[in-house]
């Protein structure tokens, strides 16, 4: 088991060389730092008592105040930035290098698009280097994962930007990623996360920028978001359905389309009244998989993932019914397109929203 899960993170981790990749307390009480150290995924319904000790993938981190002059690092990730932006604090980004040029929410890459960038040169890496970091001077650097701050890559380390007065984050459900002194619970956060990842996130947000009321109301709609439709299509048969991202090729070693199993993602085909194709299949990730197992699978939906400005799903989704007519999907042309919405973020709703219609247009 440790196995499987080392290989995904070893294979997840190749995104990132190659293409950059709460619940609520019961009783609301306003975070204090004079009591025990928490990882801040979960939200207390007050107000938050500066100075803010927070633990983060095996780093202290202490907050004297709100931060103000946050840098996100690129992690091929949009997540992270997402979540700022969609809890109003665009004003505290300093530089943003996190840009898919699509969403599956209408508006959020305009958002996007309008953050400073802090005008960094990456010089053909896929993160800030270390020295432009620094000369950024943020008080709060997030990063997906821990591989943005591994100084072996021209990163700074987190110890570097703690000497200098710099806090730093993780995405908590990608903790294990980039990080060889991953504990199990890191690991097994990162193979088995699931949507309420991305409200872990929202929530950290929440309690480190002070604002858990609009964290609170924001995680409940997309939770009734999801809850509705998870609710509408209650019973129903579920097809089998497939993530397949055709433009991430370049991470398989064999060039085939980058299909992504288990963790948020059959949790998410599941929410949208889809089973996973390959769910019970023991494959961990796409470069596990070889070209007769992709052929065999059963497929009655498939789902087309993009993430670049431009890319043509549809031509896309066209090119694989050619190349595996043997699917049901392919007979029935039956597919939909999504593009963030399928990853730890908080996008998940709109993705999911989009999957159950396309597999059960009867139930809406």
């Amino acid at each position: 088991m440790h196995f499987a899960r080392s290989r995904t993170a070893l294979a997840l981790g190749s995104l990132v060389a190659l293409t950059a990749l709460v619940g609520c307390s019961a009783t609301p009480s306003p975070i204090d730092s004079a009591g025990p150290t928490s990882d801040g995924t979960t939200l207390t319904g007050g107000p938050t008592s500066y100075p803010l000790s927070i633990e983060n993938c095996g780093f202290t981190q202490m907050f004297d105040e709100r931060p103000s002059r946050v840098v996100l690092m690129n992690g091929a990730s949009v997540s992270e930035v997402e979540s700022l932006v969609m809890l109003d604090l665009e004003d505290t980004i300093l530089a943003n290098t996190q840009n898919y040029g699509m969403s599956d929410m209408p508006g959020l890459v305009e958002q996007i698009d309008a953050l400073p960038t802090g005008d960094v040169d990456m010089a053909g890496s896929f993160e800030i280097p270390a020295e432009q970091l620094l000369a950024l001077e943020p008080d709060l650097v997030i990063a997906t994962t821990s591989g943005g701050f591994d100084p072996s890559s021209g990163q700074s380390s987190r110890e570097e930007l703690a000497e200098a007065g710099i806090e730093t984050l993780v995405n908590p459900a990608n903790c294990a990623m980039g990080k060889e002194d991953a504990t199990e619970e890191e690991l097994g956060a990162f193979d088995e996360a699931t949507v309420e990842s991305s409200f872990d996130f929202l929530n950290l947000v929440g309690n480190v920028f002070d604002v858990q009321d609009e964290a609170q109301v924001l995680v409940d709609d997309l939770r009734g978001q999801i809850d509705a439709v998870s609710a509408a299509v209650e019973g129903k048969e579920e097809p089998t359905g497939l993530i397949v991202f055709p433009g991430m090729s370049m991470m398989t070693p064999n060039g085939m389309p980058a299909v992504f199993l288990g963790g948020i993602f059959d949790d998410v085909l599941a929410r949208a009244g889809v089973s996973g194709a390959l769910k019970d299949s023991g494959l961990t990730f796409t470069s596990a998989i070889d070209e007769e197992q992709l052929s065999s699978a059963d497929v009655d939906i498939l789902v087309v993932g993009g993430f670049t400005r431009g890319e043509d799903l549809d031509a896309e989704a066209a090119a694989l019914f050619a190349e595996y007519p043997q699917w049901d999907a392919a007979k029935n042309n039956s597919y939909v397109t999504v593009s963030d919405g399928v990853y730890v973020g908080p996008t998940n709703a709109a993705a999911i929203d989009k999957i159950a219609r396309a597999a059960h247009p009867d139930a809406f």
